[in-house]
């Protein structure tokens, strides 16, 4: 799949006169629990000629392949590309947008060129906005609990939709910085040992054996322990101040860089 996905990224840089610095995978197989059919979300941030920048009009500034955006060559049907236009990812950088992150986060990358992303990631420690990431975060974890309350069995692979932004909310809180993507590594470090680790756990392990689809009963241990954690999660950010400097010409100057750089 990966020679297929590189295929059809040079392909979107033919078509349609950009060039692509960098893609990676996003969802599920990033996270470390895929499905045997899971999509492969590809994301990819991507540059257009210095013309393209001189106009008086607003442009279109995403691709979506094979969904919106054609491209000439089949597209494997497990495949999802979705890209956003430099400038556009770098305002989204400015405002520490949280899916944005986890896109430079990623521990699979399939494609990377020029210096821009290196020198996001550089920065990204004077951009990182906890507040904004908790509240991203906290947001999915709740509204991914209401479905599940209104259940009585759940599919296995909605505890990871609840318990993957918790988690990653929590990390931010005690480390006031961008969470790891690997559901694991939130695991290892936000529930060492307790009684709610065994239970996920288990759910670990149902996942990776396949049982991806199977309905299995709430548990009060799970209802608890989110709920006391959303209430303090919701105190802590109403609490917790960050000043940062605006990076706007920093960004500005990332930007220029790099269309000198990719087209001279």
């Amino acid at each position: 799949m990966r020679e297929h996905i590189l295929l059809v990224l040079k392909q979107i840089e033919k078509e349609y006169d950009v060039v692509i610095l960098y893609a990676c995978e996003s969802g599920s197989r990033s996270w470390g629990f895929p499905s045997n059919d899971s999509d492969y979300d590809v994301r990819f941030i991507y540059v257009h000629k210095k013309e393209w920048y001189l106009s008086i009009d607003q442009r279109r500034d995403v691709l979506e392949v094979p969904k919106h955006d054609k491209i000439s060559i089949q597209v494997d049907k497990l495949l999802d590309l979705n890209g956003w236009e430099l400038t556009k990812a770098l305002r989204l950088f400015r405002k520490s947008n949280p899916p944005l992150l986890e896109w430079l986060h990623s521990n699979i990358v399939y494609y990377q060129a020029s210096s821009a992303i290196n020198k996001m990631k550089a920065v990204e420690s004077q951009i990182f906005s906890p507040i904004s990431g908790i509240h991203h975060y906290l947001k999915m974890a709740k509204g991914n609990y209401r479905d599940y309350k209104n259940r009585k069995e759940v599919k296995i692979k909605r505890y990871f939709n609840i318990f993957r932004p918790l988690l990653a909310a929590k990390w931010i809180a005690k480390n006031d910085a961008f969470p790891p993507i690997k559901f694991t590594q939130l695991v290892e470090d936000i529930l060492p040992t307790s009684e709610i680790r065994v239970v996920l756990d288990d759910i670990i392990r149902l996942k990776k054996a396949g049982e991806v689809l199977d309905p299995n009963p709430r548990t009060q241990i799970i209802d608890y322990f989110v709920e006391t954690e959303v209430e303090y999660l919701e105190q802590y950010v109403r609490e917790v101040s960050v000043n940062k400097s605006n990076p706007t010409e920093l960004l500005n100057q990332l930007f220029r860089e790099t269309l000198e750089q990719v087209w001279g």
